[in-house]
């Protein structure tokens, strides 16, 4: 009994911080993931960490809130930042929607229960089957697993005002937008020139009402196109994935002090 409770401290902090991975992380912070499910693994998470690590020893004090402060932060911090990689994506379909016609229509995006791009849902939900496909989940557990090598338990704080933290931030915000335009530059590109050579057609035939003819002739190109493109989707979504993997262990070493 007494050993247990030498534990507790670490095994609590520990909880918190794959808890606050598991509030923002890709996948796993879907809204259709029972919040029993979500807490269930994160306390066997923590469980197989304490006994795998060698843990230092902790007592409930003072320093303890700082520690406890200090853990949500890394866990919010990193799991944001792979949230705002794969939000590339829904970005990109938002783009296609505004070429294709598709801006009036909408979704609820089953994770956040806000508003989404139509096309940018179905390409976020065809990422989160392609993540589970080639094990990415699992990649992301390593994350939450190894981030202990990065940013020690007994840590006492954070430094967020690191300026390579701050440019971390902006190169991760960059990134986001980057990988959106070229996701949906194959697509928007396409419907562009669909957009030149009506406003050719207006030019030549003035009586025909390009914008009752425009809206279904987009749709009737892009569909197709969005149908071949796929397969280099998946490619982007691949090295997206890498990207995000290796910006999550950047950013632990930056939080860790290296």
């Amino acid at each position: 009994m007494t050993q247990l409770m030498a534990y507790l401290p670490a095994f609590l902090l520990i909880f918190i911080r794959v808890s606050s991975f598991m509030v923002v992380l890709p996948l796993y912070s879907h809204r259709s993931i029972p919040m029993m499910f979500k807490l269930g693994l994160s306390l066997m998470l923590a469980w197989i960490m304490v006994l795998a690590f060698d843990i230092p020893e902790l007592v409930f004090n003072w320093n303890y809130i700082l520690l406890i402060i200090k853990e949500i932060g890394v866990g919010l911090a990193v799991g944001l930042a792979a949230m705002i990689l794969l939000y590339a994506i829904q970005v990109a379909g938002g783009l296609i929607d505004f070429t294709m016609g598709f801006m009036i229509a909408n979704v609820v995006d089953p994770q956040t229960g806000a508003q989404s791009p139509l096309t940018g849902g179905y390409l976020y939900t065809f990422a989160l089957l392609f993540l589970l496909t080639v094990n990415g989940h699992h990649l992301l557990l390593d994350g939450i697993y190894y981030s202990y090598q990065y940013v020690p338990l007994d840590q006492l704080t954070l430094p967020f005002g690191d300026e390579r933290i701050l440019n971390q931030a902006v190169s991760i915000l960059a990134t986001m937008f980057i990988v959106a335009i070229q996701i949906a530059f194959p697509i928007a590109g396409c419907l562009f020139l669909v957009d030149l050579a009506l406003g050719m057609v207006s030019r030549t035939v003035p009586q025909m009402n390009v914008f009752v003819v425009g809206m279904p002739l987009k749709i009737l190109v892009g569909l197709p196109l969005l149908m071949v493109y796929m397969g280099v989707f998946m490619m982007i979504v691949q090295k997206l994935f890498d990207e995000t993997i290796l910006t999550m262990r950047t950013l632990l070493q930056l939080l860790g002090g290296g």
